[in-house]
């Protein structure tokens, strides 16, 4: 880091003041042993003798004057004191800078970083404050995005129940005001309408429930030991009559051996289920859903493939996102509230697993990775038992 001119200047004085005091200590000090000294015959003889006994090197040199080592130390340590405090000083200037430096962050510039690269003693204390920075600036990042979040779910979820809300109240209205001078046959259409609506509402509210749910971090979980195998298979079957009216094949592949797990069974079907419609209603000109498991360690792995029209890249990083859907219309004949997969993401999650998303112009998947022991799930259900 480099000092201002000014700072410069302040330690050279610095420099001159303390080497002024320095000599002036030097020359009180050897006056006073001096002094000492001369007053002093038997310890005068001492020095003299000591002086005669000791010879330095090989041409055997002799010290006839005690002063000049006693300069010689005074000038060893005003070096060091002088060093001292020239270091101390200049470290008290660096700080001042940081603490400059400190200010103007802390004015709203959280952008800047403090630049200095100083030595072991203060590096660490810029290193700390700029990731220091770097961490509010993201929590004040995660805080609007959460914001943003929540903003894009009340207008989501405003869209969704007054579209549905309005035909029921359209149709009823229809049904009210013609005070019974409508034909039978369109009282049943209306009505028929109206309760077709109803279904959808509650079906977006019941996701709506079951996603605030898997969003708990309490979340209650009743953790048995279920088969996968099983599982998989009711599955494919419960599917299997809508799978064949969109002329698209669904099968299991899992080992020869049977698969269990543990973990909820009731939200590891919806899990399951979520993924499987996902592939019937956005897998376009999809022939196949392939529901494969393997097990690798102490992990399940389920995927569920299919060969439909690829999700754009861009795409796939969102699908997990709250009511994100690759088609940006909303409609309701394109599926449903969006929430499917973030609620898949909160079950995978609830069982310490992961789960994972895949797209090419070949195969689309999802990989489920559970572990096969819910340890510290069954210790919650047990201590809730007792």
């Amino acid at each position: 880091m480099r000092l201002t001119g000014k700072e410069y200047w302040l330690l050279f004085w610095e420099a001159i003041v303390t080497i002024g005091a320095l000599l002036m200590i030097d020359w009180a000090v050897l006056t006073m042993l001096a002094h000492f000294i001369y007053s002093n015959p038997g310890v005068e003889n001492g020095i003299f003798e000591i002086k005669r006994s000791i010879n330095i090197g090989p041409q055997r040199i002799k010290i006839w004057s005690y002063q000049w080592i006693a300069i010689f130390l005074a000038l060893i340590c005003d070096i060091l004191v002088l060093t001292w405090r020239l270091i101390r000083r200049y470290h008290l200037y660096q700080m001042g800078h940081i603490i400059q430096e400190l200010h103007y962050i802390a004015e709203g510039n959280f952008k800047h970083r403090i630049p200095y690269k100083l030595g072991k003693r203060l590096q660490p204390i810029i290193d700390s404050v700029n990731a220091l920075v770097d961490a509010q600036i993201k929590a004040r990042e995660d805080e609007r995005a959460v914001e943003r979040s929540k903003d894009e779910m009340i207008t989501n979820v405003s869209h969704d129940l007054r579209t549905p809300l309005t035909s029921i109240i359209g149709y009823l209205g229809l049904i009210e005001s013609s005070q019974g001078h409508l034909p039978p046959a369109d009282v049943k259409k209306y009505s028929h309408t109206a309760y077709t609506k109803a279904i959808q509402m509650k079906s977006l509210v019941d996701d709506l429930f079951e996603f605030a749910q898997v969003q708990q971090l309490d979340m209650r979980m009743k953790i048995k030991k279920i088969s996968l195998t099983d599982m998989l298979d009711q599955l494919a079957a419960s599917f299997e009559l809508e799978a064949q009216n969109k002329h698209i094949k669904i099968e299991t592949m899992v080992p020869t051996n049977e698969i269990f797990i543990e973990g909820d069974p009731d939200k590891l079907a919806r899990l399951f289920m979520n993924l499987i419609q996902n592939g019937l209603k956005y897998g376009e000109k999809a022939t196949y859903i392939r529901l494969i498991a393997t097990i690798e360690n102490k992990y399940v792995h389920i995927i569920v493939a299919n060969d439909g029209i690829a999700i754009p890249q861009e795409a796939v990083k969102h699908l997990f996102d709250r009511f994100y859907r690759v088609e940006s219309s909303r409609s309701p004949k394109t599926g449903g509230t969006g929430l499917g997969l973030a609620i898949s993401q909160g079950v995978v999650e609830a069982h310490g697993g992961e789960i994972l998303a895949r797209s090419n112009s070949q195969i689309t998947e999802f990989e489920v990775i559970l572990p096969i022991e819910q340890k510290g799930n069954k210790e919650t259900e047990d201590a809730s038992k007792k």
